[in-house]
């Protein structure tokens, strides 16, 4: 192949990704604050010991993406808890009736199937916020991302809507590797 011929050939391929890039989706305003969630995630912590729970140690990993219109980030979660592993499809996007982010979790075990996890989320500036029920109780989900590759997780519940109870807590870890992998797909 001669010098001009591959000279064209990059000129194609320089104007074909530039034309491409023009056509993705950007994310609204509303939308970026959760991108920081995208990528493959290991976490680690421990359940506390409570009145319905023994202490123990536990794993997630979590694989996050932007939904094909860029409307929903998408994460599947695998959770070793420490009597059983759950697993779960877990939707997150901005309503812009009501003005809010919500979060829908979907679960495969444990009976979760006809009960799945609906919960207003707030975000104030790394930290989100998911209330919800789930088993007739009142639980909230704080996740605090320290850094674009670290998170801390804590789930916490209450009878009132003021007293929380820890019940787990943990931390997440981006793995760069496999988020790049991904991304090459």
């Amino acid at each position: 192949m001669n010098r001009l011929s591959i000279f064209a050939t990059l000129a194609a391929l320089a104007v074909t990704a530039h034309a491409y890039a023009a056509d993705a989706p950007t994310l609204t305003p509303e939308l970026q604050p959760l991108d920081i969630a995208s990528g493959t995630w290991q976490y680690h912590g421990e359940n506390l010991a409570t009145a319905d729970q023994k202490a123990g140690k536990w794993t997630w990993l979590e694989e996050c993406e932007w939904s094909a219109n860029h409307a929903f980030m998408s994460c599947s979660f695998t959770m070793n808890w420490p009597d059983k592993v759950v697993k779960s499809q877990a939707v997150s996007t901005y309503n812009y009736s009501d003005k809010s982010y919500w979060h829908y979790e979907m679960f495969d075990s444990d009976n979760g199937g006809a009960d799945p996890f609906i919960a207003r989320m707030t975000i104030a500036g790394n930290t989100w916020t998911h209330y919800g029920n789930a088993d007739k109780k009142t639980y909230r989900v704080i996740y605090h991302y320290v850094s674009p590759t670290q998170v801390t997780v804590r789930i916490e519940l209450s009878s009132d809507n003021v007293h929380w109870a820890t019940l787990a807590q943990g931390e997440g870890v981006k793995d760069v590797r496999a988020t790049m992998r991904n991304s090459n797909r």
